[in-house]
Order: structure tokens, then C-alpha cells, then sequence
């Protein structure tokens, strides 16, 4: 706990707010990949027509097949981003803080679709801090956007992180 402290924002955290972070490129997406992710979602239930069935899928106002809002074309990476130290790591002012997931509030814009390559950026795009339970915690809200090859918004992820 963050007891005896007068606030857990760093310098750090301070210089890295409203920053955009490296953008990730996924693979193509490939409609096999949104018919086994459909599989995946809906089992045992056969999935809706429009994730795996071209023919059907072109009678629809999507005019093609598309993915669920859920898709993930980063789910299976060759090579894995090494991905920042999780709950206890030390900061550089030596102070441990327990780390909680406060969850996550998705935005969907146009769907995936087979052949589309999707861009990926993240920035923390906000924080606070307040008193609770825990002594003083600090509310941090990371922002993920995804666009297509086409610069079109497909969804934003905003996760909160509570540390104390």
C-alpha cells in the first residue's frame, strides 16, 4: 500500500499522457480467421451466416462477409511485443503499488473484413488519483484505437488500471 505518500504520479507518468505510443500492423486479415474466430465465439451454436457464408453474406447491407466486433487480428502473434513488468514492479522512486484491472469500455466503428489490415496505437490518455480503502490509488486510462488500411475507425478500448 501507498501509505505515507503524497501522490503516486510520477514525472513519468506526467511526460507520457496524451502521447501516442509505436503503432502495431496486423496481418491481413484472412476470412478463415473470421469463420474459426466466429466458431470459437459461438460454440457449440453454429455462428451467424455473416462470418462465414460469402453467398449469404452478400445479400447483406455489409454486402460481405465481416467479423464479429470482438475479432482480434493480433491474437496470434509470431514473435510476441514484450509488454511492461505487471503488478509489484518497482518504479524508479523504489515504491511497490498493487496493480487491479478497473476493466474496459469498447467503441465499434466499421467491421474487419477479410483482406483488411488493421493498425493499432495506444497512449494513456488520462489519470487521477483519489483516496479509497486501499490509502491513495491512482486511475489510469489507456486508449487503444484501430483503423483500417483505409484510415477508417474500426474500435477503441479504453482500459482502466487502478494501482495503490
Amino acid at each position: 500500500m501507498a501509505q505515507g505518500v503524497d501522490t503516486l504520479v510520477t514525472p513519468e507518468l506526467q511526460e507520457a499522457k496524451g502521447k501516442w505510443g509505436g503503432e502495431r500492423v496486423s496481418p491481413p486479415i484472412g476470412a478463415s480467421d473470421i469463420r474459426k474466430w466466429a466458431i470459437a465465439t459461438y460454440w457449440p451454436e453454429t455462428p451467424p451466416r455473416i462470418y462465414w457464408d460469402a453467398e449469404y453474406a452478400r445479400t447483406t447491407r455489409w454486402g460481405g462477409v465481416i467479423a464479429p466486433a470482438d475479432f482480434n487480428p493480433f491474437a496470434w502473434p509470431v514473435e510476441r511485443p514484450r509488454i511492461a513488468m505487471g503488478s509489484g514492479a518497482p518504479r524508479k522512486d523504489g515504491l511497490r503499488l498493487t496493480n487491479m484491472n478497473g476493466g474496459q469500455t469498447d467503441t465499434y466503428g466499421v467491421p474487419m473484413r477479410p483482406g483488411d489490415v488493421i493498425t493499432s496505437k495506444t497512449r494513456l490518455s488520462d489519470f487521477n488519483e483519489r483516496q479509497g480503502r486501499f490509502g491513495l490509488m491512482l486511475y489510469s486510462f489507456r486508449e487503444t484505437e484501430w483503423t483500417n488500411q483505409k484510415g477508417e475507425f474500426v474500435r477503441r478500448r479504453i482500459s482502466t488500471s487502478i494501482q495503490y
